[in-house]
């Protein structure tokens, strides 16, 4: 995301539960951008944002949760300092997080997913209306078809 030029909307630290079976809530530094969030290992420098990082194996710890893949932001609970939020992906997959209340990750994804999928929406109908524009354009003559010449 970063590679192709998208600027960050905010940037921080949130802490991701484990799929292992002690679901370990773990520190993920995190950008988010209009396009999805990128996870980051906190120790791992961020990606470099003109160009394309290194194929290194480090680079493949670095998890891309895009908007088209993604479906909703669910469960918002405030416990404590903390906000539990789960992102529900596509394919069904549920990632949970959780942040300090004051922090606004679940607000700030939601509302980035929400414009993505709106600007989506906005150039399928752009699309369509093309389309049928170029459609309805009177073209010069036409050639008949082989078949029909016969």
């Amino acid at each position: 995301m970063l590679e192709s030029g998208c600027k960050a909307v905010k940037e921080g630290v949130l802490e991701k539960r484990s799929d292992g079976l002690l679901q370990l809530w773990k520190k993920k530094r995190c950008i988010l951008t209009e396009e999805g969030l990128l996870l980051i290992p906190p120790k791992q420098p961020p990606p470099p944002q003109q160009q394309p990082p290194p194929p290194a194996e480090p680079a493949a710890k670095i998890k891309e949760l895009h908007f088209s893949n993604m479906k909703t932001v669910d469960c918002v609970e405030r416990k404590g300092k903390y906000v539990y939020f789960t992102v529900v992906m596509a394919e069904g997959k549920e990632i949970d997080f959780r942040c300090a209340q004051e922090q606004g990750w679940n607000a700030a994804i939601t509302l980035q997913m929400v414009q993505y999928k709106n600007r989506q929406a906005i150039l399928a109908v752009r699309s369509t209306r093309q389309k049928q524009q170029h459609l309805a354009q009177p073209h010069g003559p036409r050639l008949r078809s082989a078949s029909n010449s016969a």
